[in-house]
């Protein structure tokens, strides 16, 4: 009977923990201004083959290095092409990569993560190991020993990036697995007989997703940092291909002649960075069950 009765309790609290999370994310302006940088970017980037804009790799002699005008509104680059045109399609390589990238961290180190804290034992200690092998390798290093054993292109970049990123993931889930996993209602369900693989999917991964995704949506904003240093040394996105960190390679050189060639790409990755973070610290404040 209390069981029934501790059935029905639960779910209207199961309903409401997602309502008060979306009131406490509207109620956050950091996290609206966050969430309107990233969807104007997305929308851009997704209407890029529609818009009329000019062809991002149509290079032009007569307007080399151009200034902004109303013919450029950004001006163009060292061969003629506009940068306008090539930011917003550039656009689509840096938000994909960043996307991806994290997908590829996420399906990797949540299942590891979870397998290492929910096993524990002999298993916890080769997960664990090998995640703190990694982690003691900084970040950017690894993507780029990555980026180059695996050869230049967008793909490879984010293969790249998201296994670098990977052991963050697995720390993180097995911390939170091994907090979670002593709740009463974890021992009720083992102590009732289910398998171990209902328990994980059923009542451990949903209570360990807030924090995921948290620092998902933070890591977005690093491998998006990591697709233009990646691109800038020439591992990312190749030539003609635009992208903001090979446009910035680019425009290094011109920097006294044409400082709009850099201003432009460098003001649209810091624009996209501190909109996934300005979400993330959103999110991570709507997801906290200790905040009221």
């Amino acid at each position: 009977m209390s069981t029934i009765v501790q059935t029905a309790v639960a779910a209207p609290s199961a309903k409401r923990a997602p309502n008060r999370a979306w009131r406490k994310l509207k109620a956050n302006k950091g996290a609206l201004v966050g969430l309107a940088i990233i969807l104007f970017f997305a929308v851009l980037a997704a209407l890029a083959p529609i818009l009329p804009i000019a062809d991002p790799i149509a290079t032009s002699w007569s307007a080399i290095r151009k200034a902004p005008s109303t013919a450029h509104w950004f001006g163009t680059d060292d061969i003629g092409r506009d940068i306008l045109s090539r930011m917003i399609w550039g656009a689509q390589a840096s938000l994909m990569a960043g996307i991806f990238s994290v997908a590829i961290a996420v399906a990797i180190g949540v299942p590891f993560g979870l397998i290492s804290g929910y096993y524990g034992g002999w298993i916890d200690q080769i997960i664990s190991r090998i995640t703190e092998a990694f982690l003691a390798m900084p970040f950017l290093i690894t993507a780029i020993a990555l980026a180059a054993f695996l050869g230049p292109s967008l793909t490879n970049a984010m293969i790249a990036i998201g296994l670098s990123a990977t052991p963050v993931f697995v720390r993180l889930t097995r911390g939170q697995v091994l907090a979670v996993k002593t709740e009463e209602y974890v021992e009720g369900a083992r102590s009732i007989g289910l398998r171990h693989f209902s328990i994980i999917t059923r009542y451990i991964l949903p209570n360990v997703f807030a924090p995921i995704l948290v620092q998902a949506t933070l890591t977005i904003a690093t491998a998006i940092i990591a697709e233009a240093s990646l691109s800038f040394l020439g591992l990312g996105q190749q030539p003609p291909a635009p992208s903001w960190g090979s446009m910035l390679n680019v425009a290094k050189n011109y920097l006294e002649q044409a400082p709009w060639m850099a201003m432009w790409p460098g003001a649209a990755i810091f624009l996209v960075v501190i909109g996934f973070n300005l979400l993330g610290d959103g999110l991570r404040d709507a997801l906290d069950p200790r905040e009221a």
